[in-house]
């Protein structure tokens, strides 16, 4: 018999033809090396965004609680106004906690660079499965602690630090905004949540409807990034599961910074995402939410000049605007 898909929200007209031309991608062990190689950043695509952008480029590094390296860079404008300290945005980046690099998705922490003047600084956290659980978040969160420790000589202002990524990456933010929360560091003013990937249960409405395609990150492959990370077994439940490294799963959501989430109706994270913001206003906290009307995963960065990614990234801006006090 063959089993009946469940109905599904409809994607964007204006969309539709760039997910639907997604062909299966079947994320396995043997197949990551090749598919790591092909979301990797080139160095030239690098250097031409950012000068594109009036972008400075300083590479630094850090090291994690347990020994590991963390990469860093700092992008800074290249025109500053003297003697005014600026917001800066720690950027976590997507990749199903399994591939990209720090300079993935850079297009859009790079918007608040030339709107705001913010200082950016983006992480190559550790990935999984050769690093799981905790490295990712830990790493993302000694990210942040050197940009706090770095403040001044970065001109950065220290009470504007915004936590912020996309897909894995807004699941790392996450984390990292519960581990800055739970161990008294870094005051986050603000934290940006861009379709993140926060519980590991997988198991929710939008997850079974966007098990196989057409879709840019289905539940198949949601699977394998959470069973790399967290080992096989971990399905189903919360024991053992750390909250920074599955926020879903955190019990206690108050004491939280301003928090923006976004969305798209026909992605496999909508679920989570919408009852992740439902629980900070539980909690009574400070949460705006968007859920974007036919919106794949990463579609405004998939294809930017679409007309719902350009309301997505005005909205998210706007909001990022109003959380820092820029006119």
């Amino acid at each position: 018999m063959a089993l009946v898909r469940p109905a599904r929200p409809p994607f964007d007209p204006e969309l539709a033809p760039v997910v639907e031309a997604v062909g299966a991608v079947d994320l396995t062990a043997a197949t990551l090396p090749q598919i790591r190689g092909f979301a990797a950043t080139p160095p030239d695509t690098v250097a031409a965004v950012l000068a594109g952008r009036g972008a400075e480029r300083r590479d630094v590094g850090t090291t994690a609680p347990d020994g590991g390296p963390v990469a860093l860079t700092v992008l800074r404008p290249a025109r500053r106004a003297p003697g005014v300290l600026a917001p800066a945005v720690l950027w976590l980046h997507g990749g199903g906690m399994v591939m990209g690099d720090r300079f993935s998705q850079i297009d859009v922490p790079l918007d608040w660079l030339e709107r705001f003047g913010a200082v950016v600084v983006t992480v190559d956290y550790r990935l999984a499965p050769e690093h799981p659980a905790p490295a990712g978040v830990e790493d993302g969160y000694r990210a942040l602690c050197w940009l706090a420790e770095h403040a001044g000589e970065l001109g950065v202002d220290p009470a504007r630090l915004v936590v912020a990524g996309v897909s894995a990456g807004g699941g790392v933010a996450a984390g990292v905004t519960l581990l800055a929360r739970d161990r008294g560091g870094p005051r986050v003013a603000a934290q940006v949540l861009s379709c993140p990937m926060l519980d590991h249960r997988d198991d929710t409405t939008s997850s079974h409807q966007y098990a196989g395609g057409p879709a840019t990150w289905t539940r198949e492959q949601n699977a394998f990034g959470w069973a790399a990370l967290l080992g096989e077994g971990h399905e189903g439940g919360r024991d053992g599961v750390l909250p920074y490294a599955s926020p879903a799963v955190a019990e206690d959501l108050s004491g939280l910074p301003p928090t923006f989430v976004d969305v798209g109706s026909a992605e496999v994270f909508r679920d989570e995402d919408v009852r992740y913001a439902s629980r900070i206003w539980a909690a009574g906290g400070d949460a705006e939410l968007h859920v974007w009307p036919g919106g794949f995963h990463g579609f405004d960065v998939a294809v930017p000049a679409a007309r719902l990614s350009v309301a997505a990234r005005s909205a998210r801006t706007a909001w990022l605007a109003r959380a820092l006090g820029v006119a």
